[in-house]
């Protein structure tokens, strides 16, 4: 069976967040046509993503030694085991489906630490004498992303643009080569025709959930 995991970082619901709605309209559409896949939902916004801190550090600095787990602090097992179900139910899918803003050139921080918790060595790539290793070939990608103003390729905006191209990046490095962008873009700079690019994405979105 194939999984897709629906990953959204955003505060908003699709009442109130282009880059939602179009999500929500590629999801619905994707369930249609895939009935069998299993379909997984992470709310950055309120799932439980530790940060990189100093206890997660230790706790994995303990498990490398060869220390068993009951070695580590309270803290350190709590934040060691949840970053391990993220990036275990992270490996487990064959689709990912990334759905953010663009804020300040980039994408909530949530996301940062999502990233964080997934891109780990010997789970989702490993270094070799020759660089790292992408350990996720096969898989998909695709990050639906809403910008208030024009930041596609050809716009002058376009290299301050750091979000879709981070992620893709990412990806890269796990060994994730197909990954697809859908940009909802210019409803801030044009008010006036905001419902009309709302919809023309959520259309794209549609049909994109049928090939996806």
């Amino acid at each position: 069976m194939t999984k897709l995991l629906f990953i959204t970082a955003n505060p908003n619901d699709e009442n109130h967040s282009f880059s939602m709605a179009a999500g929500k309209a590629f999801i619905e559409t994707y369930k249609e046509t895939n009935p069998t896949d299993e379909i997984e939902t992470v709310d950055l916004f309120k799932e439980e993503i530790p940060n990189l801190d100093a206890d997660v550090f230790s706790g994995w600095g303990k498990l490398r030694a060869g220390q068993p787990m009951d070695a580590l602090s309270k803290e350190e097992v709590a934040k060691v085991s949840r970053l391990n179900e993220i990036v275990n139910q992270f490996v487990s899918a064959d689709k990912m489906i990334f759905v953010t803003p663009l804020w300040n050139y980039l994408f909530p921080a949530v996301l940062k630490a999502y990233i964080d918790a997934v891109a780990v060595p010997g789970k989702t790539f490993r270094y070799t004498e020759k660089g790292s290793v992408g350990l996720l070939r096969g898989k998909k990608v695709l990050h639906i992303q809403a910008r208030g103003d024009f930041y596609s390729e050809g716009h002058p905006l376009a290299d301050l643009e750091l979000g879709n191209r981070y992620l893709k990046q990412l990806m890269a490095i796990m060994g994730i080569s197909e990954f697809k962008g859908l940009f909802i873009e210019g409803h801030d700079a044009m008010r006036d025709k905001a419902e009309e690019i709302k919809a023309a994405g959520i259309e794209r979105a549609k049909q994109l959930a049928q090939k996806f």
